[in-house]
């Protein structure tokens, strides 16, 4: 167990995430979040989904390696720390949907990625979902990953963005995957920027992978309604304010 500063210590439960400050209003042009969160937020006329590329973020629930938790179905019951209305709430539930009945599916709203692993790292949770340098660093001390839970992220436009600013922006972004997948050595070490400084002493950020991955691919009308069908199931979010906020009002493709 790794002691980290009492300063850092988070409240138990945070009721607000992605989507909530998506709808409060965000000052960049471009920013991005799990497809879930976005596809409501731009239903809701808090901006516009971007259509025309996504990206898949590699993530997972970890554990303890003795907590004697080995397999997904081992968390039946258990409190797994995610961020709430956050791609960790929403690929929790789809990942764990394949194992365990919804009733025996337990979630507990723990801030912000680096919130969750100081409460794993020091005893204080039990199981935690969390992607790119978070779960880099768990790997790293040896903490297992019990199942994988991989989603997708989508890009959010301001109302006042100039559209060809953001296809340039996206050129540059594809280019620069292409240099960190030739050489991910050269670039690995900017992981420490996205590291606190208190967790930044325990881990070499040069053993991290290259992290979320940008796919140019649509946005498609199917991936669009079959995620707001799948939020509806599970009752994550109201969306009869927007029930005709449709992929061309809702999706710049």
């Amino acid at each position: 167990m790794i002691k980290v500063s009492s300063a850092s210590a988070t409240p138990l439960s945070v009721r607000s995430g992605a989507f909530e400050d998506m709808a409060a209003g965000r000052s960049a042009d471009v920013s991005c979040a799990c497809h879930w969160a976005v596809n409501a937020a731009a239903s809701a006329q808090h901006g516009k989904m971007y259509g025309k590329a996504y990206s898949v973020c590699p993530s997972g629930i970890y554990v303890a390696a003795d907590s004697g938790l080995n397999e997904p179905r081992d968390l039946a019951g258990v409190e797994v720390g995610v961020g709430y209305h956050s791609g960790s709430h929403y690929s929790a539930l789809q990942a764990l949907e394949g194992f365990l009945d919804r009733e025996d599916v337990t979630l507990s709203f723990i801030g912000r990625p680096f919130d969750r692993v100081r409460q794993l790292l020091d005893g204080r949770a039990s199981a935690v979902n969390v992607w790119g340098a978070p779960a880099y660093l768990l790997e790293q001390w040896g903490f297992h990953k019990l199942v994988d839970t991989t989603f997708v992220m989508g890009f959010m436009l301001s109302p006042q963005v100039d559209t060809d600013d953001v296809e340039r922006y996206f050129r540059a972004l594809l280019r620069a995957q292409q240099e960190i997948d030739l050489e991910l050595h050269r670039y690995a070490g900017h992981w420490a920027r996205e590291m606190p400084a208190d967790l930044l002493e325990f881990v070499d950020v040069r053993r991290f992978g290259p992290g979320e991955r940008i796919v140019p691919q649509p946005y498609t009308r199917e991936m669009f309604q079959r995620t707001r069908g799948w939020m509806q199931e599970w009752d994550l979010l109201d969306l009869t304010h927007s029930a005709n906020a449709g992929y061309e009002q809702t999706v710049l493709a």
